[in-house]
């Protein structure tokens, strides 16, 4: 009698509308942040509505290592799991079976949202020390969802498998219901498959990873490229201790060697170096400097996000001394996820053949910390961090970074 009685217990019916108001909430500003997402991505030139200041940015968030997951905008995965609640919250209400066991789903999967979120929100405030207002819309939708189910659920949540597996039978003999539940994995997916991320690095990347030439840098129209140029041309400029040696353009780059992004952009820049080597030899330098996200030798960090950074950047300085430094960085970008100090000082003697890592350690990575000081005094506070002759550069995809080379060797050459 009393396990009938569960089942047949109803969600609360001013429970309801708070599932979906929640739910349209986080729908909205995860919405809202795709739309942000986008924009940065396609447009260097945007200014979101949400970057009120350094502290206050959404475009801070996103252009993080965290604003993506697995190569997905992680405010897309917000559109679907939203989407997804909604659809839940529709289909469970044409059968009176199903609605029973709504805020068991609710809170199941609020659970899991709840945990993504907190790590995100630790990430936003913590690490990057910057506040996401359209970010923060999620958190509240998605903390509100898991409070609010927890209360309404009345029976053991070890009961939800069993009831799950009853639910999708009633769904896979419902054609409509079916239908509808097809439709949203196939528009997820093609959502997902659009949208354009990071495609340039990561075909780059794995091009590479199978010896294969790089894939050629996409064109811009005509109109993208006029805007981005009015762009540059307002972009203030700072002196930079970096000899030209003859070259018109000089690019730094501040690098920590376990940042995802700069990976991505040591792979997605490559052509565009070599085409410029090709047509213009010596015209564009291009300098890394060392900014590792980590304690050991960066003081201006508060936390160890790398802890094999500082190796890796030493690392490079004495594989250079070799004429390997190129060899070691594709070394260390390739083994990037399971980098420890250990297969550091390992790789550099088999890559680079250096046999006084340890003894040379100290010394060198004064070295690296006069880069962390240049770093600092620029306001560089995190990686990969680019200048163009002094013009501090936004993330580019390397289309736009093409165009900026070929503008700056312009500019340059007209003496203006």
């Amino acid at each position: 009698m009393a396990r009938t009685s569960a089942a047949a217990a109803t969600v609360p019916p001013a429970i309801t509308p708070w599932y979906l108001i929640f739910a349209l909430v986080g729908l909205i500003a995860s919405s809202a942040s795709t739309v942000v997402h986008y924009r940065l991505l396609n447009d260097p030139t945007y200014t979101s509505f949400c970057d009120v200041n350094a502290t206050v940015s959404c475009t801070e968030a996103y252009s993080s290592r965290f604003g993506s997951f697995g190569g997905v905008p992680v405010a897309l995965l917000g559109v679907i799991f939203f989407a997804f609640l909604l659809g839940l919250i529709a289909l469970c209400s044409r059968s009176s079976v199903a609605a029973s066991n709504l805020s068991g789903y609710l809170f199941a999967v609020s659970t899991v949202a709840l945990a993504a979120v907190l790590y995100l929100a630790y990430a936003s405030f913590v690490i990057l020390q910057a506040v996401c207002v359209l970010c923060v819309g999620t958190y509240v939708a998605v903390i509100g969802l898991f409070l609010l189910s927890g209360s309404a659920t009345r029976y053991p949540m070890t009961s939800l498998p069993v009831r799950a597996l009853g639910d999708l039978r009633l769904l896979f003999r419902t054609p409509s219901a079916l239908a509808a539940a097809l439709a949203f994995v196939a528009m997820a997916g093609a959502t997902v498959a659009w949208f354009p991320g990071q495609s340039v690095a990561t075909v780059s990347a794995n091009a590479a990873a199978e010896g294969q030439q790089s894939p050629p840098v996409a064109a811009l129209t005509a109109e993208q490229i006029t805007q981005f140029e009015e762009y540059l041309a307002q972009q203030p400029r700072v002196p930079l201790l970096v000899p030209a040696e003859g070259a018109a353009v000089v690019v730094v780059k501040f690098n920590d060697y376990q940042c995802p992004p700069c990976r991505q952009t040591f792979m997605e820049y490559k052509p565009v170096f070599a085409k410029w080597a090709k047509q213009q030899p010596g015209k564009v330098k291009y300098v890394t400097r060392d900014y590792p996200l980590e304690r050991q030798c960066n003081s201006f960090v508060n936390q160890d996000m790398h802890a094999s950074a500082c190796e890796a950047a030493v690392a490079v300085r004495l594989a250079r001394e070799k004429g390997k430094a190129e060899a070691m960085e594709e070394w260390l970008f390739a083994n990037q996820p399971s980098l420890t100090p250990a297969s550091v000082k390992s790789a550099v003697a088999t890559v680079a053949g250096v046999t006084d890592f340890d003894a040379r350690f100290a010394s060198t990575l004064e070295l690296v910390k006069t880069d962390i000081a240049q770093g600092s005094a620029l306001k560089v506070t995190g990686t990969p961090t680019f200048f163009m002759n002094g013009m501090r550069l936004p993330g580019l995809r390397a289309e736009y970074f093409d165009v900026a080379i070929a503008w700056e060797l312009r500019r340059v050459a007209s003496g203006k």
